[in-house]
């Protein structure tokens, strides 16, 4: 949803900027088309780098635990000994609990991992697919303001593009609402009140400085 969200936003911008500056209908298709290329490679990229960062952070603290559990188990088991006593279990069950995860070097490390580090040693998260998803949903929203001037030109494909626009803003602002538990008439009118003032803002931009 936030993918499609910021294709829709961005391209809808790029688009009414243009045909506000009163450019050609072939210039406003070009740009509409650059602007989803390049807006669903960037999206891609970004997400690719920060997933693949973000799994390289988790498996460096992961190695960094296990070679703890290897070199210095009974220190590790009295860590997670007081972690389980901070929970609320007394000291002799504590003990017991943290001498059983310990027995088992991957039971360990995955008590370990998620005890004191918060993760989950099996989802460190993927990096090419979160930068396909990316893609695919930046694209899918960007496409959207873009069909008309593929079929028509002028005012009319303007129309059509800020309908589209509007239809599309509103219905992902109320899906966004069974995520957030917002009311669904608020996150939609929300999405398309920002999506007006981006699309306004850049349409008045292009009408000022026009093209020469």
């Amino acid at each position: 949803m936030f993918g499609i969200s910021d294709g829709l936003v961005s391209n809808v911008a790029l688009i009414l900027g243009m045909a506000g500056a009163h450019s050609s209908a072939s210039a406003v298709r070009l740009a509409g088309v650059a602007g989803l290329i390049a807006g669903s490679f960037s999206m891609a990229a970004g997400e690719y780098v920060s997933m693949r960062a973000q799994s390289e952070l988790m498996q460096r603290e992961l190695d960094v635990e296990r070679q703890a559990i290897r070199h210095e188990p009974e220190d590790e088991r009295r860590e997670l000994a007081a972690i389980y006593r901070s929970r609320g279990l007394d000291m002799k069950m504590a003990d017991e609990l943290s001498v059983k995860m310990m027995s088992n070097p991957e039971l360990a490390l995955e008590t370990h991992a998620r005890e004191e580090l918060g993760i989950n040693p099996d989802q460190t998260g993927n990096p090419l697919q979160a930068a396909g998803s990316s893609f695919v949903t930046f694209a899918l929203g960007a496409f959207i303001p873009l069909v008309p001037w593929l079929i028509t030109s002028g005012t009319s494909a303007i129309l059509w593009s800020v309908a589209l626009t509007a239809i599309s803003a509103f219905s992902v602002g109320a899906a966004l609402a069974a995520f957030t538990g917002r009311s669904w008439l608020w996150s939609a009118s929300r999405q398309l009140l920002i999506s007006a003032i981006a699309a306004g803002v850049t349409y008045g931009v292009g009408h000022l400085i026009g093209t020469r």
